[in-house]
């Protein structure tokens, strides 16, 4: 299995410079890096998919986002976002003053003027063959990030016309390529249930998977601390009590594997920043965000040791692959804002609410981002009780 990584590793690194070689071909000129974003274009998986997936689904084959509980805390019915509410796109884009991105497949009619989204639940870096040439089989849906660039480009001639209606609109939008790539290696481990190798092999063999597409600012985020995930809990749950992280809980060989994986990904974005001066790309530090969050839970307004999910079944997690969120019979928390886990896979409304204001007002996006031209504020800072929530550095 460590080769297995440390190939695909080395393929998503190829692919990923690939393509930022040919789609880079906006011209742009220095200027202010705070910056008046006209739109979000946004490409990922179901971090950040806002309905693509529900919308490309067969009706007797709709996903678990099709249905209640999901979407119940902020939109009060299902809208395809695999979350309680909204997603960490959609904080972005009301801090911008921007409308939620709707998504492309799934708005065949629709505006796209202030905004786009390609992101597909399931989605992977690699093609779907590509994987399954080395042992990985999943069909949960076989839109790659290529067919969502490939999708973007055809689309472009709808979305802005002339070519240099296009590189203005691209230059003039925020583009935020992932959260993309982790199911590459989700799926053998929870699907295939195969390992990726000891922490070392896994450390040595990491991948840096994102890559700059193009326009003047990019945001890349990082992959997430699956080893806090309830599904990885109880897939690799074991009575060894050094396997968990002592103030967390979570699995250290997995948070190991994917802290690897984004000092990877840090450098290869240094590396194209040093060949691009003139796009701001911006190293979104999701897994820190949360980190965090899992270190400190009642300092975020969380429940103690909050590692179970919200709405699923099955001990010690409330998850289990047999019994997930959005199927007959089972149940749902009744405050998920208390809750960091969702349905084991993603997130509540209230931990994204937290990653994307430790990306617009905390120390969590690298370089620094100057936000100050935007006045939108999502913060609230207040909980019932009155305390005062901020994200410092530790």
């Amino acid at each position: 299995m460590a080769s297995l990584v440390s190939n695909l590793s080395k393929k998503l690194k190829t692919f990923s410079l690939i393509t930022f070689l040919m789609l880079t071909t906006v011209t742009v000129t220095s200027e202010e890096q705070c910056r008046h974003f006209k739109s979000i274009i946004s490409f990922g998986d179901s971090i950040t998919d806002t309905g693509n997936l529900l919308h490309l689904s067969d009706l007797n084959d709709l996903p678990q986002s099709a249905f209640p509980p999901y979407g119940e805390t902020f939109f009060h019915s299902p809208t395809g976002r695999f979350s309680d509410g909204r997603l960490i796109i959609d904080f972005i884009a009301e801090f911008l003053g921007l409308p939620y991105v709707p998504p492309y497949f799934g708005s065949p009619n629709g505006s796209f003027e202030k905004g786009v989204n390609f992101a597909v639940a399931g989605a992977t870096a690699l093609e779907q063959s590509f994987l399954e040439s080395r042992g990985i089989h999943y069909a949960y849906t076989n839109v790659s990030l290529g067919v969502q660039l490939k999708s973007f480009k055809e689309s472009l001639p709808n979305l802005c016309g002339s070519p240099s209606d296009c590189r203005e609109m691209i230059g003039d939008a925020l583009i935020i390529v992932g959260e993309i790539g982790g199911n590459d290696y989700n799926f053998g481990l929870l699907v295939e249930k195969k390992h990726p190798g000891d922490k070392r092999a896994g450390s040595t063999s990491d991948q840096c998977y994102f890559f700059c597409d193009y326009g003047r600012t990019i945001m890349v985020p990082t992959d997430l601390p699956i080893g806090c995930w309830a599904s990885f809990l109880t897939q690799y749950q074991t009575s060894n009590k050094e396997e968990y992280n002592p103030l967390t809980g979570c699995l250290n060989w997995l948070n190991e594997f994917v802290e690897h994986h984004n000092k990877e990904l840090q450098a290869e974005l240094n590396r194209l920043q040093k060949l691009y001066p003139h796009v701001t790309i911006l190293y979104a530090d999701y897994y820190n965000a949360l980190l965090h969050i899992f270190q400190e839970p009642a300092r975020f307004g969380f429940m103690n040791r909050p590692l179970s999910a919200c709405c699923g079944s099955g001990r010690p997690y409330n998850f289990s692959n047999g019994s997930q969120c959005g199927t007959k019979g089972v149940d749902c928390c009744i405050d998920p804002s208390k809750y960091v886990h969702w349905d084991g896979f993603h997130l509540t409304e209230s931990a994204y609410r937290w990653v994307a204001m430790g990306l617009l007002e905390g120390p969590y996006t690298l370089p620094v981002f100057d936000w100050s031209c935007h006045s939108f504020d999502i913060k609230k800072r207040s909980s019932s009780s009155g305390r005062q929530y901020a994200f410092n550095s530790k």
